[in-house]
């Protein structure tokens, strides 16, 4: 059986229960409701020749780069978000920190010599030859140094010496009648909103798609990158936070030694 409520507790308890009624129909009343987002306008029918002087500016314009960044990691090692220290100095210089409450857990460095990985918890350096296949080990990005380099900056890695044709808001580079790399520019703006690259097989072999874009001295800077891959199944985005643009950078920021308590073991046993 439940117990009465007595006179004036039920009256209280009434009380109470028409002022959570009353406020709630306030709140309804007087909540905000926010119409629908207006979508996206239409990118303009960019001319080849605004296309080719964009890509061309950028390159000349963007050298270097030092900022923090969200990453979020998802392939076949699983799903993983870390915060990374990017620098990059164009063509051929790189340094990314992976970084911890406790401070960094991975040193990485490129230039064009040599790429060191220095896991400071585990005493671990290691050392090798910046070749494609040892850049994927650590970027997850099979390009060459000068092409990672350009991605972690907005820039498609195209050649403009290389043949190409317009279709609709894509330039399509390519030798001997294969694609080799599409530029798509669906903005406002004429920047790149999209990269692949294609091998002779007519396979999407990497995507980077570009977004939130900010005004900075150089230019328009996209803060937003998204790499994605098929072979294997990958997908990397990088979301910048207030990036440093043509700062000075010191040479040996892009070169590692190694502390004398380290083991130096070799690059292959770093999985691929």
């Amino acid at each position: 059986m439940t117990p009465s409520v007595g006179r004036p507790a039920g009256a209280l308890f009434r009380a109470f229960h028409l002022f959570i009624l009353a406020a709630l129909f306030w709140g309804l009343g007087c909540a905000t409701v926010e119409p629908p987002s207006a979508p996206p306008l239409p990118a303009p029918e960019w001319q080849p020749n605004q296309l080719l002087e964009s890509i061309a500016q950028r390159r000349e314009r963007f050298r270097s780069l030092r900022a923090l960044a969200q990453v979020e990691y998802a392939g076949p090692e699983g799903k993983h978000g870390f915060q990374e220290a990017v620098v990059v100095q164009r063509p051929d210089r790189l340094r990314l920190e992976t970084l911890s409450m406790l401070g960094a857990i991975l040193i990485f460095t490129a230039n064009e010599k040599e790429l060191v990985g220095y896991h400071p918890r585990e005493g671990v350096f290691v050392r090798g030859p910046a070749t494609k296949e040892n850049l994927q080990r650590y970027t997850k990005i099979r390009l060459e140094l000068d092409e990672i380099t350009m991605l972690l900056m907005g820039l498609p890695p195209v050649e403009s010496s290389t043949p190409w044709k317009q279709e609709g808001n894509a330039l399509v580079f390519s030798t001997n009648g294969r694609a080799r790399d599409v530029l798509r520019f669906e903005n406002q703006q004429p920047v790149p909103s999209h990269w692949q690259r294609v091998n002779d097989q007519d396979e999407v072999e990497l995507t980077a798609r570009f977004g939130d874009y900010v005004a900075t001295d150089a230019g328009l800077f996209a803060t937003r990158i998204i790499f994605e891959s098929d072979r294997p199944k990958q997908r990397l985005e990088i979301r910048y936070q207030e990036p440093e643009l043509n700062g000075s950078l010191q040479p040996d920021l892009f070169s590692q030694q190694k502390p004398a308590h380290a083991e130096e073991v070799p690059i292959e046993a770093i999985g691929g």
